[in-house]
Parts: structure tokens; sequence; C-alpha cells
């Protein structure tokens, strides 16, 4: 008995600090999260400009962004738009340099480390240089097209290639966290399949193809579902790159150019937080169907 009622309390200790130990991260997350996303959610329903009280509107602001709006339909064609010409790239350039990363060759522990300069860097100070590398007149890019008799691409000017041009920087930006979560996946695969591949003749292509791939889709899907929340959230490079105005006629007008205008420069916080909403509902629809169909290409119920 006496065994077991010191057991007992060793155990009310290790879960009372268990409890301290999650309690402040608790906290946080409430005060950080919940409440933000709560407050958002009854802002949407309310007209607020941070200086007056908030002004009750009931569906008004939805409404408003669905039938009114014609701006909306134009940011959320751009950021589809966007999505598709950053995903496809991102997922394969990314394949082939986590492929590459993953041999076993002396030196590689340097193009590793290289590969994440991108996520320590500020992405408005490299999109800053990005913008001078587009520049029309003496910029790299066509400074490098003169050199093959190819005329100054209007790359910041016209609306098509300004899309294009903030392509590029998000691609850029994109790769190298989506390459080390595949790396990591690559490096969990057992060496005995790719032996056992190799030994029944396989190239090293097809065992990519036929061992690699197949054992790697959860990683692959994961980096799917976040690049396309990333884009759907792209902000800072299309802000500092087309100069901050983001008008339609740039090309770059995506959802967050326009949720940060008319949060900041139109100080309407409620239509700014419904919009934020219908975001959301988009990303969580287009996750849920892609976790779907993952399930069923693996066979699971």
């Amino acid at each position: 008995m006496s065994t077991g009622g010191r057991v007992s309390a060793l155990t009310r200790r290790r879960a009372a600090a268990g409890r301290a130990f999650i309690v402040p991260n608790l906290v946080g997350v409430l005060v950080f999260l919940l409440f933000p996303l709560a407050f958002s959610l009854y802002l949407s329903f309310h007209h607020w400009n941070m200086f007056d009280a908030p002004r009750y509107v009931g569906l008004e602001n939805y409404r408003r962004l669905f039938t009114g709006d014609r701006l909306f339909y134009i940011a959320l064609a751009n950021t589809a738009v966007f999505t598709i010409a950053t995903l496809a790239p991102t997922l394969v350039i990314s394949l082939a340099v986590a492929a590459g990363l993953n041999a076993k060759v002396r030196g590689i522990g340097f193009f590793r480390s290289v590969l994440f300069l991108p996520l320590v860097a500020s992405t408005a100070a490299i999109t800053i240089v990005w913008g001078f590398m587009f520049n029309t007149e003496g910029g790299l890019f066509n400074t490098v097209l003169g050199w093959f008799g190819i005329g100054p691409v209007p790359w910041l000017v016209e609306p098509a290639w300004s899309l294009v041009s903030l392509c590029l920087v998000s691609i850029w930006k994109s790769v190298p966290f989506a390459a080390a979560v595949l790396l990591a996946a690559m490096q969990g695969v057992p060496e005995d399949l790719h032996e056992a591949a190799r030994i029944d003749g396989a190239g090293g292509l097809r065992r990519f193809w036929s061992v690699t791939l197949p054992l790697i889709r959860p990683a692959l899907g994961f980096v799917f579902v976040i690049s396309i929340i990333n884009s759907f959230q792209a902000f800072d490079q299309a802000y500092v790159l087309t100069g901050g105005g983001g008008g339609p006629e740039t090309g770059t007008f995506l959802v967050g150019i326009m949720l940060f205008q008319n949060a900041f420069a139109f100080n309407d916080l409620g239509y700014a937080c419904a919009l934020a909403w219908v975001v959301f509902a988009i990303l969580l629809a287009l996750t849920y169907l892609q976790l779907r169909l993952g399930r069923d290409d693996t066979g699971e119920a």
C-alpha cells in the first residue's frame, strides 16, 4: 500500500509539473492565436474604422464582398493564377534540388547550407534586390538578354510581366523550404530498397520514380498544401516589388494586397476580416480536398 502511495504521489507530482510546463504555452496560444481568430470573426460582422466603436452590420460585409466588389474577383483570379504558376515549378525544382543534395558526395554539406540562405534573408530586402534586377533600363536580366540580341522586357511595367516577375521571386523564396522538407523525407528512405532495385537492374531515374517518390508522398503532400497556403498569403514580395500599389492594372493585385488596403488604407477592418475568413474557408477546403485525395490514393478509408 505504501509503495502504491509513493507511486501515486510521484505520478501526481509529475502530472503537476507537466501542467506547469503546458499552461504558459496554452496561455500563449489563447492570447496570440485563439483570441485574434475569434475577434476577427466578430469584426467580420461589423463595420470598424479602428477609431469609432464597431457597428454591427450582420452579413453585409460578406454580401458586399461577393456581390458588390469587382476587385475581389480580380484579386481572387490573380491569386489563383499566381498559385498555379508558382506551385508546379516549386514542386519540380524542389524535388530536383532535394535529390541532388541527397547524393553522397564530398562537400555536399556546404551546398546544403547554401540552400537555407533564402530562408534566413529578409523577404523585403531580397525583393528590393530582385526589383533592381528586373529594372527595364540597366537591370541584370535585360542586360543579359541584350547580349543575345533580345530587347528589354517590361518586367515591372506591363501587367502580365509583373505577375511573371512576382512568380519568379516567390519560386526562389519557396524552393529552399520545400527542398529541405523533401530532403529530410528522402534521407528516411531505407537504403535496402534502393540496393534491391539496383540489383534488379533499375537505373537512378527508375529508382527515384519507383522507390523514392512513393515513399516521400506524405512530405510531398505537405509541401503541396504549404505552397498553396503561402501563395494565398503572399503580400510582402508583391507589396515591395510593385511599389506598394498593387492595383489591378499591375497584374499583382493579390488577395493579400486587397486585405491590407482595406484594413490599413481604407480603414475598413471589418470588411478586411470578412475577406480573411473567406480566404480561410477557401484554404480549408483545398487542404481537406488534398488530404482526402491523398488518403484515397494510398487506399486508406
